[in-house]
């Protein structure tokens, strides 16, 4: 199978492309397998080549440096596909707050010349990644897939605006496009701007983290190793047309899992700063996910705690890989 995977030198498309390549998904394969993955990344500051290293001599892997938005390349990496997986997107809500044009830019118009080379190419499938922030904000219960979308940041908005883009090329042109939308992800290589890869490598390094507000926003945490596995199914064996949840079942307050890191990298509340809450605050994501369990036999694999642990572990033990990428990770607060 020839797959075009966007993003791939990112946190989550990386795993994909290391998982895909090494066997490590529900649909198979081995270092020798048929898979052929194309990457194309722009390597913008979160993208980093490095994260494919445990496969960059893997014989089905080619990585192509290029924007989403850039139609004559996009062209050139689409022909030939039997799938495009588009994990590419501009993600970080703070950044979107301080400035909306890139994420408006790649998340929208990038996805258009996607879905525009996945048609005029006829794709096979078109699997699009999201995620659980187009919805909003929910108080009690979870989202179903039928949940009308209710963004409320620049970055939700312009995922809600590339899902309803994507899903009106398969109803209008017929492509076979799926949508995912996902938990809140950790693990291993994970630019250290989000929550959690922040939180470490400041604390290993003696420094102090940022809790917004009272630390009341609850968050569900998915492992990226189950996330990936999740859209692998999604990709094999999903509808066309349909929207899938992939959820790791572990919702935390902001507040606890900033207790639980402190106690992983042995450091106290006195390297806790408050901060003011940030603009427009989700207080609670959670997506129902009865439909991908149901359907393709989903089951999140990794217990957060072990997940934790073993993320925890890694960033102390890679030091060389995240801390030439801090400076590349300060934020407008």
């Amino acid at each position: 199978m020839r797959i075009l995977v966007t993003g791939g030198a990112g946190f989550i498309g990386s795993q994909f492309v290391r998982a895909a390549l090494l066997g490590e998904l529900p649909s198979g394969g081995s270092p020798g397998s048929a898979t052929r993955i194309t990457v194309l990344d722009s390597l913008a500051y979160a993208g980093n080549e490095a994260n494919l290293a445990p496969v960059a001599g893997h014989p089905g892997l080619t990585f192509v440096r290029g924007d989403i938005r850039d139609p004559a390349v996009v062209d050139a990496v689409t022909a030939g596909q039997d799938a495009v997986v588009h994990f590419a997107a501009q993600s970080h809500v703070d950044r979107s707050i301080a400035d909306a044009a890139p994420f408006v830019s790649t998340n929208v118009l990038g996805t258009q010349v996607l879905l525009d080379a996945a048609l005029r190419h006829r794709t096979g499938r078109f699997v699009h990644v999201s995620t659980d922030e187009v919805y909003g904000s929910i108080a009690e219960g979870s989202w179903t897939e039928d949940t009308p979308l209710a963004p409320t940041s620049p970055y939700s908005a312009s995922k809600a605006g590339s899902d309803l883009l994507a899903l009106s090329y398969h109803r209008t042109h017929g492509l076979d496009v799926v949508v995912t939308r996902c938990s809140n992800n950790y693990g291993r290589y994970h630019f250290p701007e989000k929550m959690i890869p922040l939180f470490v490598t400041n604390l290993l390094d003696g420094g102090t983290v940022p809790l917004y507000g009272d630390g009341g926003n609850v968050r569900d945490w998915l492992h990226v190793s189950d996330h990936c596995r999740g859209i692998d199914l999604v990709l094999h064996g999903g509808r066309p047309g349909e929207v899938y949840h992939i959820g790791g079942g572990t919702e935390l307050t902001n507040r606890d899992l900033t207790e639980r890191l402190l106690a992983a990298c042995g450091a106290g509340w006195d390297q806790v700063r408050h901060v003011p809450d940030r603009k427009g605050h989700d207080l609670r994501y959670s997506l129902d996910t009865a439909k991908i369990r149901r359907e393709l036999g989903y089951e999140p694999l990794t217990g957060f705690d072990a997940g934790l642990a073993d993320t925890v572990a890694w960033y102390r033990d890679n030091r060389d890989w995240w801390e030439p990428l801090k400076a590349r990770a300060e934020l407008p607060v």
